[in-house]
């Protein structure tokens, strides 16, 4: 059996993981970084098709946090924003519409309201049915809720929903950003500076169990097989809400974040990239300006009702996107079957034959982050009800435990990076304070 000791562990190489480890290992601690996959970055997964840059996890800057915007400009990534034209198909015809990158415009007058909410936190649908909002515009705030929040409308609660587009307000929230070179980039640069501050990353590390108590703490887990023990005075815990909830690690005794972390919900949300030879969708001989390329094209009478292109980067991929309820329409297909299946809903949106559309289709790339087994969903969301559960997930236990990663926001950003990454450097400075 392997063993070691050291200061501080650190459990979760994501965004929130390697922000506590760096700033912990360059406050002079002795920090050990345990990772259950054979790589770091946990939901931001990047992969490369020739010059394609292709993202299968995060990949929106979501406006200018200035954590996030300070932490790029150190790395000194390239970024670019979002700002092509936007297309709705319905009606059988696709149309322009207003330069917005989301459907939130619809949804405005519903969801605008929940800013200055101070009634009970019901559910989204309780609220919607209290307000009496009109169908037409019930469909679209719905579809908006559940596709941005990969959330059940009849669930999330709307005192997390006026949070959230509060928050979303202060940071320009609907100006979607890109890192050009590839959201991997990001881990990986904090990773180099962790590493280069004497801090310890071991890989292919499976936690099993977390036992301790005042200024101690004893890791159990696996690495190919065998086992291993890891001791330490403290840990940051930023394994994703899923894994708690699941009850993947076995907490002796149970710490009150982990029985907080019972009363949110993990998301679901299916996406996919689509790789093709040649834009499809682009009319050559047209103005450049109007030539049929767009940046997000909404149908939601289809599934995905949702996607997007890399527009104004280069690229000849189409992402295709659905969350909540639905995602579970795709369940168990495999990327080549979502290829297949999607062909068949663009070429009814572009009115091209679909045996056309797969001529040009080169691959199709998908991560399922529902079956994962280190993350079972896709991003958190607050139930009715729920919104202290955050907070109180916050609180060290102890001098010894603290956690960490996007469902322990309390600024309205679940789901993000910027959230883990605010959450990564609020638990490394509560555990420095010790």
């Amino acid at each position: 059996m392997q063993t070691s000791s050291t200061d501080i562990l650190v459990l979760g190489a994501g965004i929130a993981g390697l922000a506590a480890a760096r700033i912990l290992a360059e406050a002079g601690r002795s920090v050990l970084l345990l990772e259950a996959s054979s790589r770091i970055g946990g939901r931001i997964l990047t992969v490369r098709e020739g010059d394609e840059i292709i993202e299968l996890g995060a990949e929106f800057i979501h406006g200018r946090p200035p954590e996030l915007w300070s932490l790029l400009e150190e790395a000194g990534l390239d970024t670019y924003e979002i700002d092509g034209p936007t297309i709705r198909f319905e009606n059988g015809g696709l149309s322009a519409t207003p330069a917005v990158a989301s459907p939130e415009d619809e949804s405005v007058p519903v969801l605008d309201r929940l800013e200055g909410y101070v009634g009970p936190d019901i559910s989204f649908s309780e609220y919607l049915d209290q307000q009496q909002v009109p169908e037409e515009l019930r469909a679209s705030a719905i579809g908006y809720v559940e596709g941005f929040n990969a959330a059940d409308h009849r669930i999330i609660g709307v005192h997390s929903l006026g949070l959230q587009q509060a928050a979303e307000d202060e940071i320009e929230g609907d100006r979607p950003f890109r890192v050009r070179d590839g959201y991997d980039k990001l881990p990986q640069y904090l990773c180099d500076k962790f590493l280069a501050a004497g801090g310890q990353l071991h890989l292919s590390t499976l936690v099993k169990r977390v036992e301790w108590s005042a200024s101690q703490v004893r890791i159990s887990g696996s690495v190919a097989g065998q086992p291993v023990t890891h001791t330490a005075n403290q840990a940051v815990i930023t394994f994703p809400l899923g894994v708690l909830q699941q009850r993947a690690v076995e907490f002796v005794p149970v710490p009150p974040p982990v029985l907080e972390a019972r009363r949110l919900r993990m998301g679901n949300a299916r996406r996919f990239t689509m790789l093709f030879r040649e834009k499809f969708w682009v009319s050559p001989d047209q103005d450049p300006a109007n030539n049929g390329d767009f940046s997000f094209l909404f149908s939601f009478g289809s599934v995905p009702p949702v996607w997007w292109t890399p527009l104004p980067h280069p690229s000849n991929t189409i992402t295709g996107w659905v969350g909540g309820p639905r995602a579970e329409l795709l369940a168990n297909l495999t990327p080549a079957m979502l290829g297949e299946a999607a062909c068949e809903v663009l070429g009814e949106i572009f009115a091209i034959e679909a045996e056309d559309i797969r001529s040009e289709l080169i691959g199709t790339y998908s991560h399922d982050w529902q079956r994962n087994g280190l993350a079972f969903g896709s991003y958190s969301y607050v139930p009715a009800g729920a919104l202290d559960a955050c907070s109180k997930m916050t609180l060290p236990v102890d001098h010894t435990l603290y956690f960490a990663g996007e469902h322990t926001d309390t600024t309205g950003h679940w789901g993000t990076v910027h959230a883990a990454l605010r959450s990564g450097i609020r638990a490394a400075q509560q555990a420095l304070q010790t």
